[in-house]
């Protein structure tokens, strides 16, 4: 689960009700700082029920990398830059200089 917040609001114009969000990132851990310096939060699954509870005002000590040896990383296509290319195609491993936008 991704670290981010939320929130609700209604429009004062039109009354509608609008939900906006933020994804909270962090420095990069030594996986990710290969390509970025900063990463976005990952709540690990132990963590899920303190992050989601509404009783601790202030989880912050969760706001950290992610350990890299939990992750796994693989060169993807640019399709994954164009909104329209919603599917899980835009996941699969690709060789470095591979295929580009279809």
């Amino acid at each position: 689960m991704r670290g981010g917040i939320w929130e609700s609001w209604r429009h004062p114009e039109t009354g509608e009700i609008v939900r906006t969000f933020c994804i909270i990132t962090t420095p990069a851990n030594e996986m990710i700082d290969a390509i970025h310096d900063r990463m976005p939060v990952i709540i690990p699954p132990i963590a899920y029920d303190r992050w989601l509870a509404n009783v601790e005002p202030d989880p912050r000590d969760l706001l950290v990398p992610y350990p890299s040896e939990s992750m796994a990383m693989w060169p993807i296509g640019m399709r994954v830059n164009k909104p329209e290319h919603d599917d899980a195609a835009i996941l699969e491993p690709v060789a470095h200089g591979g295929p580009q936008l279809r």
